[in-house]
């Protein structure tokens, strides 16, 4: 399928962000209703998660991406890591002065990342040491070349206008869980168990449902106010001087 779904927090999933965006996946490919697209706010765009959803489901999750924070990313005359070239076939980095790094580690950890620093001999003797590092020699830290090259390419999508279009479209759903909240206390059920409270999401969400058809079907056609004079536009009709033709206010022109 190539649609596009839109979400936040579920309702009926208890757990952390981590462990309920499998769970709906899950729930969704059982239905056979996978999107193609699946738009969710930054508590769910991780590299790896996003890399986990595309192999297991083809599910592509568009949203923000975290910019990188380090003190380098954060100031303009120092090096950050978009100026180390990473050779990935011979596993070395090479710094903006020429040096190799000397040590290439992935240590074992939930969310892989590949160790590199380079030589306290190499970094002692750099002119530019003080544009690069306040420690003995300079460390990276950075994803393995496939969710690195995902993450690149997730951060430059972002800053486009159609990436913003697209992801505009998500606006929606917070203003529907803000109704849900702050009216109709979704926050706390009314019921004991599970599926008492699942009743009552259910009944909630057809009664905002039917609220905003009502609203839509019955609301009066008003016309356009007109815009409230400026003060100089008052000060030139208190003075009964004439306003040139492009100021328009209340049936004045």
């Amino acid at each position: 399928m190539t649609a596009r779904i839109s979400g936040g927090a579920p309702w009926n999933v208890v757990g952390t962000q981590g462990r309920a965006l499998p769970a709906i996946h899950n729930r969704l490919a059982q239905r056979n209703l996978l999107p193609g697209e699946h738009l969710v706010d930054g508590g769910y765009t991780s590299v790896v998660e996003q890399d986990q959803v595309d192999r297991k489901h083809g599910i592509t999750l568009v949203g923000p991406v975290r910019q990188k924070r380090t003190r380098q990313s954060r100031k303009g005359n120092v090096f950050d890591r978009d100026a180390f070239t990473i050779d990935w076939e011979r596993q070395h980095v090479v710094c903006p002065q020429g040096k190799l790094s000397r040590q290439w580690t992935t240590p074992p950890a939930i969310t892989p990342y590949v160790n590199v620093r380079f030589s306290k001999e190499d970094c002692g003797k750099c002119p530019v040491k003080s544009s690069c590092t306040r420690s003995e020699r300079r460390a990276l830290t950075f994803l393995p070349q496939q969710l690195y090259e995902r993450q690149a390419a997730a951060r430059a999508a972002q800053k486009t206008g159609e990436w913003k279009a697209n992801y505009a479209m998500r606006a929606s759903v917070e203003s529907t869980v803000n109704e849900f909240v702050n009216g109709h206390g979704m926050r706390q059920a009314r019921y004991r168990s599970q599926a008492k409270s699942h009743v009552q999401h259910v009944l909630t969400a057809i009664a905002v449902n039917i609220e905003r058809v009502n609203a839509e079907l019955t609301a009066p056609v008003t016309e356009r106010q007109p815009r409230t004079p400026t003060a100089l536009q008052s000060f030139l009709d208190w003075q009964r001087i004439p306003r040139p033709s492009a100021w328009r206010t209340a049936g004045k022109t």
